[in-house]
């Protein structure tokens, strides 16, 4: 949090003289009188051009490799209805998306497809085992024109992404078919990702979309602190600048050539005051629905910039910000995993080559599973699990029972916990604890053979349906009041009505005395680490995956853990853990749950 607060003081101190100039640039687009809406240009010979051209821009964010429907709540939307009352719809997958998008272009001469980061990393078997070429394939057949870099981008290396985009074999792996990897028909932006040796972007920094007369230059960053939320190998040789600084940088450029329309694609986002996808943010004022690392960005961003497509957060929403000059502009994300597309028109203006941003209007769109397939996404999705069916029946460990995940304390929870303790005294042999949030948890570990692999044989198929987020396992600083803050949370605020018990790793206990109410539930001086009472004073280096990392469920203290550490995906953690312990002949027996003390 200090880090944010401290981000945003300095673009307040840096772009103070932002607005000055900021009038100027969209007193023209502003001024301008439109019609009602604005007319395609007739085709033909003498037809006559309509000054203003609507372009379609439709937009996603954070795909994450999800080329199947994603299970679980990551695989929902929730839609506010006009009762006030929510609902949930199921959401996602790329057979779905393609058609969505496909149908969502028919009669737009003009529609270009853009995207805002993370299409690839942290993802699913089918993707993550082959290095992400199956979504990079995918995206060409969803005729994706562009796209930002993400965080994810750098999790194998910058020579990986650039692989990504110029295709060739793995260089490890080698080639997955006869066929080589051709790499993205579309070009990833990193405008704010240079080279430590050259100083200049590692890829292009912006690039045009350009249809007969219409030209809407497109501007890609990711989050300046990426470093914070990526291995220490996967950023080797880069720096990340601010956000604001590059964007601005860039229009500028764009402008000298001519280019006056202008999106900017931002790897960074922020928290809507909804969970609902349809929340109309911009209820109360322009920008009063959504806060977070976002607000700050767009509202120092150039006015000569008409619309923002973010990213990172995972959230949805379709808002104005103001900018510089007070004006509103547009700032869009789709949520995460393919569940959403943003349907946004920019009307241009032939005759000041701008968007008339009056008339920007935007809406993220669910991707339904009620639609037909898409045969060639559904081709790619059976071609690509036949390759990984061999690695998906490997054995990684062995059980001498089912380990389930029920209760409030589960047999399962434990073991992974564990195993991310384990993990954490590799990275940092400090490493005091381990916490696990049950959602993430997906199903049991079954003893029956699922298959041919025989009783008791855990499979990394087996282990992926667990596991299957592809969170990394992440380290971090929390005093002993943090702790018992924490401890207290699953209790209470967010979570007083729906507790979210945290699975703990061996040496942890604490009683929780459920005939209390709200944070009294936690019993503070139950509160133990290997017999001793947690010291409120005192230091702890506590494992948990990013995403309780980032608040999470309800936990906003793990929000504020300090000196961080990243390290790998959360089921390569299970695996090294079921792997190292358990053999054939001496299986891993169920954890006794027996950490929690609970008073009914």
């Amino acid at each position: 949090m200090s880090a944010t607060s401290h981000q945003q003081h300095r673009r307040r101190r840096t772009y103070a003289l932002v607005a000055t100039a900021a009038g100027l640039a969209t007193a023209g687009a502003l001024a301008a009188a439109l019609p009602a809406t604005a007319s395609p240009a007739p085709s033909g010979k003498g037809g006559h051009t309509s000054r203003y051209q609507d372009v379609q821009l439709l937009s996603f964010n954070d795909l994450h490799g999800n080329l199947e429907p994603p299970s679980g709540s990551s695989g929902r939307v929730t839609e506010l209805q006009a009762d006030g009352t929510t609902k949930t719809i199921d959401a996602g997958g790329v057979e779905y998306l393609a058609t969505h998008l496909r149908q969502a272009r028919e009669g737009n001469a003009y529609s270009v497809t853009a995207a805002g980061g993370d299409m690839v990393g942290a993802s699913p078997l089918i993707s993550g085992l082959f290095h992400d070429e199956p979504t990079v394939e995918a995206l060409n057949k969803l005729k994706l024109d562009v796209t930002s870099v993400g965080n994810h981008e750098f999790d194998e290396g910058s020579k990986e992404l650039a692989r990504l985009q110029n295709g060739g074999c793995h260089p490890t792996d080698g080639c997955y078919s006869d066929k080589k990897f051709k790499g993205a028909d579309f070009p990833y932006l990193a405008a704010n990702v240079l080279s430590e040796k050259s100083g200049k972007p590692i890829l292009k920094p912006y690039w045009v979309w350009k249809k007969k007369d219409v030209k809407i230059g497109f501007i890609g960053v990711t989050l300046e602190g990426t470093p914070g939320v990526v291995s220490a190998e996967g950023v080797k040789g880069l720096k990340f600048k601010d956000e604001v600084e590059t964007i601005n940088k860039y229009a500028k450029e764009l402008q000298r050539q001519g280019v006056k329309s202008i999106v900017a694609l931002i790897h960074e986002g922020g928290f809507p005051a909804s969970t609902s996808y349809n929340y109309d943010c911009d209820s109360g004022s322009a920008g009063s629905g959504v806060s977070g690392p976002i607000v700050d960005i767009a509202k120092n961003i150039t006015p000569a910039v008409d619309a923002l497509v973010t990213g990172h957060t995972h959230n949805a929403y379709a808002c104005t910000i103001p900018d510089p000059s007070g004006q509103p502009r547009t700032v869009t994300s789709a949520s995460s995993f393919g569940r959403l597309y943003t349907d946004t028109t920019l009307t241009y203006d032939r005759r000041t080559g701008d968007i008339a941003r009056t008339s920007v209007k935007s809406a993220n769109h669910v991707v339904t599973r009620d639609v037909a397939k898409a045969p060639d996404m559904t081709a790619l999705i059976s071609k690509w699990n036949t390759l990984a069916a061999p690695i998906g029946n490997r054995p990684i460990g062995y059980i001498s029972a089912d380990i389930v995940k029920d209760g409030t304390e589960s047999p399962l929870g434990d073991l992974i916990a564990d195993a991310q303790l384990a993990y954490g005294k590799e990275l940092d042999p400090e490493t005091d604890l381990a916490l696990m949030n049950p959602g993430g948890i997906r199903a049991p570990l079954t003893y029956a053979a699922q298959g041919a692999e025989g009783d008791g044989v855990v499979t990394y198929a087996e282990g992926f349906t667990v596991q299957p987020f592809s969170n990394t396992v992440n380290l971090q600083d929390l005093t002993g009041a943090q702790l018992v803050q924490v401890l207290k949370e699953q209790v209470s605020g967010t979570n007083a009505a729906s507790p979210k018990i945290l699975q703990i790793s061996a040496g942890l206990t604490y009683t929780l005395d459920l005939t209390k109410s709200g944070a009294d539930r936690v019993v503070t001086d139950s509160i133990k680490l290997n017999g001793a009472p947690v010291d409120p004073a005192a230091t702890y280096r506590v494992a948990m995956n990013n995403f309780l990392a980032g608040g999470g469920d309800g936990f906003t203290t793990l929000g504020q853990g300090t000196n961080p550490l990243v390290g790998t995906d959360d089921l390569t953690v299970l695996q090294k853990y079921l792997t190292a312990n358990s053999t054939p002949t001496s299986p891993i027996a169920p954890p006794a749950a027996d950490r929690i003390t609970v008073v009914q």
